[in-house]
């Protein structure tokens, strides 16, 4: 090699070390800054976490207890899985001598593993089949506990799957063939960019770790995304009301009103225009209201569940009637909006009043004997300690709430992103719903105490006058209103089994519908994206099983949303001139300002 190139080759390779040296000086002197903001933050922490540790290990002690009054049933367990492990070890050991294996390899269907090195490299694939056994039998083993309560077998399923996950060998430089396979390719810069964006991360989260999930500064509200035009036509302390602007010439006589839910904001129904839920029910030739909650402080500490509905619901329900001159509006809800307005519901049928034409709940419980995996974190011993500490702050901070939902979903919504932001080195993709996620909003100290409280913990709805406003009793079997009920296949918050027990409840004419996909996914389902299915009975029976339903249930391709616009046209009366909203003094265009307020 002649001088000239070895010269050349040396300065490339000194710049790329120094400027490799430059990087790690600058996130060195930023990790400095973040370790002397982390100790502060610690001093002045307000946190409130939801903590499961205590009950948990109560939950373990007595599965400890059962195995030990009944060891046979642990020798049991223990014979199955050294029998899997064994299987393991030969599928590997004939693999090194080229033999074909002699036991099926796991049927798990798992994104962590996608990568094909988890098959076709033996060391890797005997890591991952031994950890896909272990993390199995691990999380099944309560089941072999005989007599422990279905609660406590959830609390430790629920743990133990989470510390399963967290060990996960893609979790891991060593033990993930992709991570390692960048690792050499880039020279470790992965590693470097990947502490670098965990450093971002942390000083977003002002010293706490808030693990990114999109590019958030893809998207701002009101321009490319929640950007369906309209007028905020009311606001108070709790609500702006906002009326769409029609995009067609004539409407449907009999406005709708819609309750989102206040753990989050609305505009996961507004996001980008080929999948905003607004947009098509505009489309579709109908005068739309939303209510856009505010984003509660300690000015609204002591803002009762009931504000919501008597400042809330009843108060846009006036207005909506007031403007389009109507004397009855179709009304919707999702999830706690669909329990909100279920309550309203009850409370106008015990007042007698009859303005809300139909009811359409998404997602929705009303029966919540059984809530699935929620009911981990809402025992006596955590509501007690929720209660003292949102006393002291006057609210739940939003990322409680958002961080307890995306545990549930802890392998998509958190250890993925761990392995691409921090091991792999990228930065994460612009994405409209994982942004809206990350926007979350703050609770009402009262407000959420009074929730867990009565309706997850006390099932309040399946006891007549457990819930009384202005002295009338909450009796939902007495709701007789035509209502909509639809549920998604996979919803973890609210599973479609509980929304379905609601059916029996209410004693009007009713639909069930059953979404495929899950919370967010199978509801926001356009169309046009011809994504995901939905499930009907036309039996007139009304099954108190939702298994017996599902048996005989027909699967339609597509969206949901064409099922209900059939059904809500024949409640919606004719068609009329469409109502164009009035400017507002002060008010402004839609999404309006409390839509802007964040709880970061």
């Amino acid at each position: 090699m002649s001088e000239n190139s070895k010269s050349k080759q040396f300065s490339e390779t000194s710049f790329e070390d120094n400027l490799f040296a430059e990087q790690w000086l600058e996130t060195s002197k930023q990790s400095a800054k973040m370790v002397s903001e982390f100790i502060q933050r610690q001093q002045d922490a307000t946190g409130i976490p939801i903590n499961i540790d205590e009950n948990a290990i109560k939950a373990f002690q007595d599965m400890a207890m059962r195995f030990a009054s009944d060891p046979a049933s642990l020798v049991t367990a223990q014979i199955n899985l050294w029998n899997g492990l064994s299987d393991i070890w030969i599928n590997a050991a004939n693999r090194s001598m080229g033999l074909e294996p002699t036991a099926e390899p796991s049927k798990h269907k798992d994104r962590r593993f996608k990568d094909e090195a988890w098959e076709k490299n033996a060391a890797f694939d005997y890591i991952k089949e031994t950890y896909l056994l272990v993390s199995d039998w691990a999380q099944s083993l309560s089941e072999d506990a005989k007599g422990m309560s279905k609660k406590d077998k959830k609390k430790v399923q629920f743990v133990t799957r989470q510390f399963a996950s967290a060990i996960s060998p893609s979790n891991f430089l060593l033990t993930n063939p992709e991570v390692m396979k960048k690792t050499i390719d880039s020279g470790g810069h992965n590693l470097l960019d990947g502490f670098k964006n965990l450093l971002t991360d942390m000083e977003r989260g002002h010293g706490q770790l808030k693990v990114s999930m999109t590019d958030h500064d893809a998207f701002k509200v009101g321009e490319n995304i929640a950007n369906s035009p309209g007028k905020v036509i009311y606001k108070n302390y709790l609500f702006e009301l906002i009326q769409y602007s029609p995009s067609t010439e004539k409407t449907h006589k009999t406005p709708i009103l819609f309750v989102p839910p206040w753990i989050n904001k609305f505009y996961v129904f507004d996001l980008k225009p080929e999948n905003s839920y607004i947009k098509w029910v505009v489309d579709q030739g109908y005068t739309l209201f939303v209510i856009s909650w505010v984003n509660p402080g300690p000015a609204e500490a002591q803002t009762a569940f009931t504000d919501y509905m008597k400042d809330g619901v009843l108060v846009a329900l006036d207005n909506v009637l007031k403007i389009t001159g109507e004397k009855k509006a179709n009304a919707l809800g999702f999830c706690i909006g669909g329990i909100l307005l279920t309550t309203t519901l009850a409370y106008m049928a015990a007042t007698g009043d009859k303005r809300i034409n139909s009811a359409t709940l998404l997602a929705s419980m009303v029966d919540m004997s059984d809530v699935g995996e929620m009911s981990v974190f809402f025992d006596d011993d955590q509501l007690r300690t929720l209660g003292e500490k949102v006393g002291k702050t006057g609210y739940l901070e939003g990322n409680e709430m958002a961080g307890m939902f995306n545990m549930m979903r802890e392998n998509d919504l958190v250890w993925s992103f761990v392995v691409n932001n921090y091991l792999m080195g990228k930065d994460p993709v612009p994405f409209d719903l994982l942004y809206w996620n990350a926007d979350a909003t703050r609770m009402p100290a009262k407000m959420i105490v009074e929730y867990l409280t009565g309706f997850y913990r006390d099932n309040a709805f399946m006891d007549p006058g457990r819930i009384t406003v202005d002295g009338h009793a909450i009796d939902v079997n007495k709701i007789k209103t035509p209502t909509y009920m639809l549920a998604t296949k996979d919803d973890h918050i609210a599973p479609w089994r509980a929304c379905y027990a609601g059916v029996n409840s209410f004693t009007g004419p009713k639909r069930f519908v059953l979404g495929a996909s899950g919370h967010i996914a199978g509801i926001v389902n356009p169309p046009v994206k011809k994504k995901y299915c939905h499930w009907t009975n036309k039996s007139r029976k009304l099954f108190k099983d939702p298994d017996e339903w599902f048996e005989g249930a027909e699967k339609h391709e597509g969206s949901w949303w064409t099922d209900w616009e059939q059904w809500i046209a024949k409640k919606s009366g004719g068609l009329v001139p469409a109502r164009h909203p009035k400017e507002t003094k002060n008010l402004g265009d839609a999404p309006g300002e409390y839509v802007h307020i964040r709880a970061d």
